[in-house]
């Protein structure tokens, strides 16, 4: 059996979320008014396309189908939040429908997942580029000083860019502590 390199793995992971989003796009533009329903019904099928790219494809560009596949979702993730965001205008006083909010989160998260594998994928190609020597010389010590006298905000921007995960709800003692490692 041939064995699973990190750049297939971030693609399977990617068209699979992809083809998740494409189902849910689906279902939801059921529930949506027709104008917004016919946008979201594209997109599915463009997600759906993004999803099932051919074996060539895949071997000759991974990062292509890869990117192909977050657009989709990202796009996907747009659209169903300018039409829950017309819906919940039109009903303010109605209660928001949990099934929605559990799609949405549950796209958000497998798109997250996508960025972390495709983001592990490219720290590795680049590490595989760099000369070892260029990169101990271009990664200053940090200290945890200097970190302190930044805002949360700050912070939380810094974290970001970092490419940390669950910074958001962090006190300004936990990220200085994050960002210190």
């Amino acid at each position: 059996m041939a064995k699973s390199t990190k750049n297939s793995k971030a693609t399977k992971a990617a068209l699979d979320a992809a083809a998740e989003s494409a189902k849910d796009a689906k279902k939801l533009a059921k529930t949506l008014p027709k104008k917004d329903a016919k946008k979201m019904r594209s997109l599915a099928d463009e997600a759906k396309d993004a999803s099932s790219a051919p074996k060539k494809a895949i071997k000759r560009d991974p990062k292509k189908v890869v990117g192909r596949a977050i657009g989709a979702i990202a796009a996907i993730a747009a659209a169903a939040g300018k039409a829950k965001g017309k819906a919940q205008s039109r009903r303010a006083s109605a209660p928001a429908d949990s099934r929605g909010d559990r799609d949405v989160s549950r796209r958000a998260s497998a798109k997250a997942a996508v960025n972390a594998e495709a983001e592990k994928v490219r720290t590795a190609e680049n590490t595989k580029a760099k000369k070892p020597a260029a990169k101990a010389e271009s990664t200053p010590a940090r200290k945890p000083d200097d970190l302190s006298s930044l805002t949360v905000a700050q912070l939380k921007e810094r974290a970001q860019k970092e490419g940390h995960t669950g910074y958001s709800r962090c006190t300004k003692a936990q990220l200085v502590d994050l960002l210190s490692r």
